[in-house]
């Protein structure tokens, strides 16, 4: 069971050393550590890259290269997908090192199937999300994908507890019909919320299968709280600075109702005067404020809540993500301390 007001991060961080990175998580998230990405090897260890080569696993003909805009299906895989999934294979060693013998939970990332149509152009340029049936194949192939790559992290650490943070910052766009087309003078049609609900489901229930508790990350104002929870999510990822006003009574409805949620507090650049306490007090004082406006007495509020950086910290400075780690663990005790969990035994 995740320890209330537990810290994470979203996934991305500097630099190319994945085995250190891995101690620094185990040494400064130890209630709930995650898989470390680093965007900065180069193509394929980015969210999109590191996703696909998990795909080209399950349906050779979903393979990606890169492009100078992004990536574009291949006939098949290549040196690129190779690379990716020996980087993520590193990312997974590292935190199996780092964890060994630990019976905690550990949070992995990968990217959500909207946000993958939407990255991804097909062979004559446009993106995939405009093909319908190339929508439901990255989607079918990443449900497949997810339960493989979980079923390995579970082989590697079987102690652990499974949280999979599925990355949609595209999808509000894709609802919106603001996806921009190939000549970039236009946006493909919006998605229908229904199919966009269904695809997401499909992924979200092939990692609830395996248990883990299967959710997604979406920093855009307008978080479609509700289509997440209908897709069967049960946890949520936001930035609570961005959120529109109408967001807050749907985030506080799912709190109530036992949704993880990961609130994103910590800022993800470097404030004046921010040493770690000071970025604690201001993560733990808006995490109760939070509490308060929602109505909910922070005892149970802290029970289904995590505290996280604003979004991913990959072109931070190192010194800043360990300042902001170790912040949010202090932040996360500061909260308990003014909120203690009674035992419910």
């Amino acid at each position: 069971m995740i320890a209330p007001s537990a810290a994470t991060g979203i996934g991305s961080l500097p630099g190319t050393d994945s085995h250190e990175w891995s101690r620094t998580i185990a040494g400064e998230l130890p209630e709930l550590p995650h898989v470390p990405e680093l965007p900065s090897r180069g193509p394929g260890a980015d969210m999109v890259g590191r996703t696909m080569s998990l795909l080209a696993e399950v349906a050779p003909d979903l393979a990606v290269e890169t492009t100078p805009t992004g990536w574009r299906f291949a006939d098949a895989p290549g040196r690129v997908m190779a690379r990716a999934r020996s980087w993520l294979g590193e990312d997974l060693d590292g935190i199996e090192q780092a964890l060994a013998g630990r019976g905690i939970a550990l949070k992995e990332q990968l990217v959500g199937p909207w946000t993958l149509a939407a990255a991804i152009e097909m062979r004559n340029g446009e993106r995939a999300v405009r093909d319908v049936g190339a929508c439901r194949d990255i989607a079918e192939a990443l449900a497949e994908a997810t339960l493989r790559h979980l079923a390995e992290i579970a082989r590697r650490l079987p102690d652990i507890e499974l949280v999979l943070q599925l990355d949609e910052p595209s999808l509000p766009s894709v609802l919106a019909g603001g996806v921009t087309t190939a000549s970039g003078l236009a946006t493909y049609r919006s998605v229908d919320v229904g199919r966009a609900e269904s695809h997401l489901g499909w992924v979200l229930s092939a990692a609830t299968s395996v248990g883990a508790l299967a959710g997604v990350h979406c920093c855009h104002p307008r978080v479609p709280v509700d289509l997440f929870r209908k897709s069967g999510a049960r946890m949520l990822s936001v930035d609570p600075a961005v959120l529109e006003g109408a967001q807050e009574e749907p985030l506080g409805a799912a709190l109530e109702d036992g949704v993880l949620l990961m609130l994103g507090y910590a800022p993800a650049v470097p404030r004046p005067v921010s040493g770690p306490q000071v970025v604690a007090e201001n993560v733990a004082g808006r995490a109760l404020e939070q509490f308060s406006r929602w109505g909910i007495p922070a005892d149970v509020a802290t029970r289904h809540v995590a505290l996280t950086p604003a979004c991913g910290l990959a072109g931070a400075d190192p010194a800043w993500v360990r300042t902001v780690y170790t912040a949010l663990g202090i932040a996360g005790r500061l909260v308990r301390d003014d909120a203690p969990v009674e035992d419910e035994g």
